[in-house]
């Protein structure tokens, strides 16, 4: 592929995403994101023969590899808590700067029911499985047993996850700095108080 083509395709999924935390799978549409990326029009089916839905499945796949990526690299931090306390910072910002319309695009397609395209919600859930592994392994890896580990991780990502949604709707982002603190704490206690492993 060109560097021209490559950076067409990365600019619709990209645009998706951004769609899909905006609008929903239901307001995603080739046109919009067309206008929103500025990619050329012949340039989809080129890129995604699947059309819509595929362009959809990769958008979900990209925001999911996006978060993956920021909680792995943090696996070798000597605080842990910087982690956790960043991936509610990320969202915060991205809450602020979009006036409360963006959410997360892997959420977005985890609510909506499509039967007739069902790999975006599969993906949706490998994104969501993904980033609580991740926070699961920065966990143990700082003394908590897996089991532990992996329990809070995924309240963790419940935890951001649905104080995301409640800021969008109350137009605040009260309910994600509430939850933000509550988990430093938790995590605080959990990781001070693990036995040491031997």
């Amino acid at each position: 592929m060109s560097p021209r083509r490559t950076d067409s395709r990365h600019r619709m999924i990209a645009g998706a995403a951004d769609l899909l935390g905006e609008h929903g799978a239901a307001g995603v549409s080739i046109d919009r994101v067309l206008a929103h990326s500025g990619a050329p029009r012949g340039s989809v089916y080129h890129h995604f023969p699947g059309g819509r839905a595929q362009l959809i499945d990769e958008a979900v796949v990209f925001a999911g590899d996006f978060i993956a990526g920021l909680i792995e690299s943090a696996v070798d931090d000597p605080d842990p808590l910087r982690a956790v306390d960043a991936f509610f910072t990320l969202w915060r910002e991205r809450l602020l700067r979009s006036d409360f319309r963006v959410g997360c695009p892997v959420v977005a397609v985890a609510v909506e029911n499509d039967d007739t395209a069902p790999e975006p919600a599969r993906s949706a859930a490998a994104a969501f499985a993904r980033w609580q592994r991740a926070l699961t392994t920065l966990l143990v890896r700082h003394g908590l047993p897996e089991e532990r580990g992996g329990r809070l991780a995924a309240f963790v990502v419940a935890a951001v996850e649905g104080a995301v949604v409640m800021c969008r709707a109350e137009r605040s982002t009260g309910p994600l700095d509430a939850a933000a603190a509550e988990i430093h704490d938790l995590l605080d206690h959990a990781l001070r108080t693990a036995r040491p492993r031997s």
